[in-house]
């Protein structure tokens, strides 16, 4: 809805981050500010701080490295120069009544320098676009956070507007869509697999409204009560790309990547199920990471490159996975749109 204020507005899309190289030093120091933040591993601070400086930070560093250098490009970091592409045509979608700033929640452009640049152009209020589909508390909670944090440091804070999720948002699933027809244009997928950035199962528990998560059927609906669910979302998003795909149920499985640790994770862990697909005789399957708007290493090289890798070796023969929305133009308007819907 349209503020009907005058003045401009401040337009600040932020994504998790990335290392400044793929150097061991930089990854490494990337790392450390992104596992020591209290929302990601949500534990007690001392036990956090010798876990990531102890163990983490000096063994993942070396081979996180490594995977980092496959991904990097001449332009830099995927994550980062789509994000400017993207800040860059938004910002010529939007007009001279807006001022578009990119920061990220962890290393540069950080969201203190975002934050400054629209301070310095005086803008009269901020709308705040945490670049992740479904909210969880450990991308977007952090998010919002750290802004905050931030902009309760001005003399005067304006008006701030936050969007906290898109999960189900038509823009963003028809961008999915359809660059999903690409690859379905060109053969038939015996299966597809919406597999999602995985979070520790406490961190659901914690976050349901009086109890309602109970890691089951409660996210085969979504509404009010589940509505900042991160599960939910991830089972919402999955439900409207099937729809407009026209996936029938059974041709499709949510699962989740990237556990870290020891305790439970959101299930089925991706790597267990594309076992299974291939030992059930599934040998075609369309993978699709929905939780990242910009291909990184966990869309690229982890469901695009060792899944693939993983399925093949288990006897299936294609993988292939859907690239992120980066800036494909149904992408752009519609963060313009979720932009003025915020207004």
């Amino acid at each position: 809805m349209k503020s009907g204020l005058p003045g401009k507005t401040g337009v600040l899309l932020v994504n998790l981050g990335t290392p400044d190289s793929p150097s061991v030093p930089h990854v490494r120091k990337y790392l450390r500010e992104f596992l020591l933040d209290k929302r990601v591993i949500d534990i007690p601070a001392v036990n956090r701080y010798l876990l990531v400086n102890g163990i983490i930070a000096p063994f993942r560093a070396p081979k996180s490295a490594k995977i980092y250098k496959e991904l990097w490009t001449d332009r830099g970091s995927p994550l980062l120069y789509h994000g400017l592409d993207l800040q860059k045509l938004v910002q010529e979608r939007l007009g001279k009544n807006y001022h578009v700033a990119l920061g990220m929640r962890y290393q540069s452009p950080s969201i203190e320098s975002a934050l400054q640049e629209l301070q310095d152009k005086v803008v009269d209020r901020i709308i705040v676009l945490p670049l992740f589909p479904q909210y969880a508390s450990a991308t977007t909670g952090s998010v919002q956070e750290k802004v905050m944090e931030v902009v309760g440091t001005w003399e005067v804070i304006p008006d701030i507007k936050f969007i906290s999720t898109f999960c189900n948002h038509p823009g963003f699933i028809n961008t999915f869509a359809e660059i999903a027809q690409t690859h379905m244009a060109k053969r038939d997928y015996d299966h597809f697999v919406f597999s999602y950035h995985g979070v520790p199962e406490r961190q659901i528990l914690k976050a349901s409204t009086k109890g309602y998560c109970q890691l089951g059927a409660c996210c085969n609906t979504y509404h009010s009560r589940n509505r900042y669910c991160y599960r939910a979302q991830c089972f919402e998003t999955s439900r409207q790309l099937a729809k407009a795909l026209n996936i029938p149920e059974g041709k499709y499985t949510v699962a989740f990547q990237s556990r870290l640790g020891k305790d439970p994770w959101l299930q089925p862990y991706t790597d267990n199920i594309l076992k299974e697909l291939a030992a059930n005789g599934v040998k075609s399957v369309l993978a699709f990471s929905p939780a990242f708007v910009a291909d990184c290493l966990e869309t690229t090289i982890e469901v695009g490159e060792e899944f693939k890798e993983e399925f093949e070796k288990a006897g299936g023969e294609h993988w292939q996975l859907v690239e992120s929305c980066n800036t494909h133009p149904t992408w752009v308007n519609t963060v313009v749109q979720l932009v003025q819907e915020a207004e």
